[in-house]
């Protein structure tokens, strides 16, 4: 067993993941169902850069995440959806019933000519057939490509264009709240600029009117029925693509980070395991959607390899009220619970009137993921959800890290709030200064870098080597940069203090935005902050708050108003230094994020320093209206 259960034992393993990582891999590793054994560990170099794990292994990893738990736990839910609308009957897929639907669709994927290394799209709402569609890929040994299904037309295009995608996977619509959107008819619109699509496969969700092409387009239920339930699983090697993951490029070409199989599978188990701790009958829900990171890692493998029930929720949490989180919870029993900063705060916003009329009591752990939480949030998700007897683990990873990477250990690492707290065995952070030095004592701030690979890590951006290694690799020989701001404090425990690109100059003082909005967001009337940096005559940089305040509160009062903001720069003083004051404060409605929920500081950057006519693609965003309404404030 590889679970961690002491602070003491987290100690005696870190040190020996650090001193022998290839042995201390090696035995996670040798836990999984192998076609052919690996013959060496490790091979790598951070120039290329050139990165191998489990050399010549070969496997499936869908044979780890399903056949290998038929045995013991054929009959247990595997899968539990949950639907948007709680009217809805939900929906549950043993182990068994799981692998039978994805045999099936390995099935149509082989009809259809798909072949291993093909690469496919798929665009669809959170629904079971997603995840079934996702390992049939895994399983034929095709090279999977998740579009989160708020992306619009352009968007689908690049992603489709980037990879030359054979096959789409989509639905006729999804719903979202109390409102549908029409899949179908925004993928028809990307495919009139794609050349290498030869086949739609549509799953008829919301029964909406849509046009299927002949010869191109097929239904999901009419294929499954004709289907046959076996398959042999091709068996791949260790270092093939398992999977292409868009993320947004500072270019503005989205880069396909791409995973490979064995050491993807191996570090998703092994955090999945650790970090929240699992038991064998918990009920493991994180919120997030498979068209992120955090959806392909911890709602599909990391706990399909531990033979976990995992929840998938296909809704959003205000519909049909901010209680509806804690209502599921309730409902399924929920043990472990995995959310990000920006919907604990919007539901903290919702108020108590939402929590109070749930139990919660099925919880056991809460984790947060996607930003640096800020101590507000942190203490009322602890307080108000996990009631605090629940550990909180705040988890600090990427897109390009494929699992988790600092993060405390649930029950095992002593917390403290708005702090990652430390590395996970294998993972070997250091911080280094502008120059590449490695700051190595305590109570720090530096570049957050790591110098040893772990299993997990990214191996290229698709048809792009020299993407990677510029993204990645060349700012500081030997070193992989994650491109974050970070503190360790006096016991060695790391709080990430945002993206470099977020790290204000103040008067030669580095601030983090992520510290700056902290301390805004801790002024009562203040829902949530973004902070930007600007050029300011005198200091070099000046600081840009963008925030949302109650809705209860007058902004229409200017003498009010004024007041407003002054108590914010005294509450930003009082908190960090009145260094960290901001120059201007501008309030707003909303603030421009992805349907991911990351902040699109980018377009804030480009307001504040009054570019307003060359703020790129705004389409990908939640609600592009916003944007509008910010640079009409800022010009008043």
């Amino acid at each position: 067993m590889h679970k961690i259960i002491s602070f003491e034992q987290y100690k005696q393993v870190y040190k020996k993941s650090v001193e022998d990582p290839e042995s201390f891999w090696s035995d996670i590793a040798d836990g999984f169902q192998w076609q052919k054994k690996y013959d060496k560990v490790l091979e790598w170099n951070f120039r290329d850069p050139d990165v191998k794990w489990f050399i010549n292994g070969k496997l499936n990893i869908t044979e780890n995440c399903l056949d290998r738990h038929l045995e013991k736990l054929g009959n247990k839910p595997a899968i539990i959806w949950e639907p948007n609308d709680p009217n809805e009957k939900n929906r549950t897929l043993t182990y068994k019933e799981l692998l039978a639907e994805v045999n099936k669709c390995c099935n149509i994927l082989k009809k259809y000519g798909v072949v291993k290394g093909d690469r496919i799209c798929l665009y669809m709402p959170m629904i079971p057939e997603l995840s079934i569609a996702v390992l049939a890929c895994a399983r034929i040994g095709a090279i999977h490509s998740v579009v989160f299904a708020g992306f619009s037309a352009n968007s689908l295009v690049d992603r489709i264009n980037d990879s030359a995608c054979k096959m789409l996977i989509t639905a006729d619509g999804l719903f979202r709240g109390n409102k549908i959107v029409n899949l179908k008819e925004i993928a028809d619109i990307a495919l009139q600029q794609t050349k290498s699509i030869e086949k739609v496969i549509v799953y008829k969700r919301t029964g909406s009117e849509i046009t299927m092409q002949d010869g191109r387009d097929v239904w999901w239920h009419d294929e499954m029925l004709r289907a046959e339930e076996n398959f042999i699983a091709e068996i791949m090697d260790s270092e093939d693509p398992l999977f292409i993951l868009y993320t947004s490029g500072s270019t503005g070409k989205p880069k396909g980070v791409v995973h490979s199989i064995a050491g993807y599978m191996v570090f998703c188990y092994y955090t999945f395991l650790n970090v929240f701790q699992y038991e064998e009958n918990d009920i493991f829900w994180c919120t997030a959607d498979i068209g992120w990171v955090t959806g392909h890692s911890y709602i599909l493998y990391g706990p399909l390899l531990n033979g976990a029930t995992t929840v998938m929720f296909e809704g959003i949490p205000t519909y049909p009220d901010a209680g509806r989180f804690w209502s599921v919870i309730d409902k399924l029993k929920v043990t472990k619970f995995y959310t990000a900063p920006t919907a604990i705060r919007s539901l903290m916003a919702s108020g108590l009137d939402f929590v109070t009329p749930y139990k919660l009591n099925s919880l056991k752990v809460i984790g947060s993921v996607g930003e640096p939480i800020n101590e507000e949030a942190w203490h009322w998700y602890d307080e108000n959800i996990g009631k605090k007897k629940c550990p909180v683990v705040d988890t600090w990873w990427q897109t390009e890290t494929g699992g988790i990477m600092i993060s405390p250990i649930a029950n095992v690492t002593p917390t403290k709030p708005t702090f990652a707290t430390l590395p996970l065995p294998g993972v070997q952070p250091v911080l280094v200064d502008n120059e590449g030095k490695e700051l190595t004592e305590n109570n720090v701030e530096g570049l957050l870098c790591m110098k040893f690979p772990w299993p997990s890590i990214i191996r290229t951006t698709y048809g792009d080597h020299e993407r990677c290694r510029l993204n990645y690799f060349a700012t500081f020989p030997n070193l992989y940069f994650t491109g974050d701001g970070c503190r360790r404090d006096e016991d060695g425990y790391y709080r990430i203090i945002g993206r470099v690109d977020d790290v204000l100059n103040v008067s030669g003082h580095r601030l983090g935005t992520a510290e700056v909005e902290n301390a805004i967001d801790e002024h009562p009337h203040i829902v949530e902050s973004a902070v930007v940096g600007y050029p300011h005559e005198i200091k070099g940089q000046g600081i840009y708050a963008f925030v949302i305040i109650e809705t209860q509160v007058d902004t229409s009062d200017e003498a009010y108003t004024e007041k407003l903001k002054k108590e914010i720069s005294e509450v930003v003083s009082k908190i960090i230094s009145p260094i960290a004051k901001p120059d201007k404060i501008q309030i707003v409605p909303g603030l421009p994020k992805t349907r991911s929920g990351k902040i699109m500081r980018r377009i804030l950057r480009k307001i504040a320093e009054g570019e307003m006519s060359n703020l790129g693609d705004i389409t990908t965003l939640l609600d592009p209206g916003v944007v509008e309404e910010i640079i009409k404030g800022a010009r008043l």
